[in-house]
């Protein structure tokens, strides 16, 4: 059963056989923590929103529509998550602390990719939450700008140029803080 699909999976849950969330968790763990990550440049915090979002998969599992896509539903919970999160934390710009970003390979990284990479998450910490997020789920997560725009509510026009100007803006930060470190 571990080779069903994520969608049949999750209907086994509904019907009662809880033990197939295991499955859900070991496809899904992972991703969800590196959103949060990305979210909230916390690990403890991720640690716990991942916890607290498959408690909820758990929980409110009657509300998932067979058919629809798990993929979507899952981060639509979790993006819940962050914003009740954030919510509490009222601002949360000056919690930023640098954290390692689980790695998706097992490869060792030279320096100048490492150096890269801080200097991207310095950039998108300057991001607004919401542009932040939305690289997250593209960029960073692989979600399709149709499962985008469900979980936001528009059109997939509108995450299109939304996408677009967020890169614009995060090149020009990365660009501004590498030459801040050089210059």
């Amino acid at each position: 059963m571990s080779d069903a699909s994520d969608e049949l999976l999750m209907v086994t849950v509904q019907k009662g056989q809880l033990d197939m969330l295991n499955a859900l968790m070991n496809r899904y763990q992972k991703r969800v923590y590196n959103y949060f990550l990305k979210c909230t440049m916390n690990a403890a915090d991720s640690a716990d929103l991942t916890q607290n979002t498959f408690i909820r998969v758990m929980k409110y599992r009657k509300s998932y529509k067979a058919g629809s896509s798990f993929e979507t539903w899952l981060f639509q919970i979790a993006r819940n998550q962050v914003k009740d999160h954030f919510r509490k934390m009222k601002v949360h710009n000056d919690r930023f602390n640098p954290v390692e970003v689980i790695p998706e390979k097992e490869d060792e990284k030279d320096e100048l990719q490492y150096e890269r990479e801080q200097t991207l998450m310095q950039a998108m910490k300057r991001l607004p939450e919401d542009k932040r997020e939305l690289l997250v789920l593209s960029k960073f997560q692989g979600l399709k700008y149709e499962q985008i725009a469900e979980l936001r509510d528009t059109s997939v026009s509108a995450i299109k140029v939304q996408v677009h100007r967020t890169i614009k803006q995060l090149k020009e930060l990365y660009f501004e803080i590498e030459n801040n470190l050089n210059g």
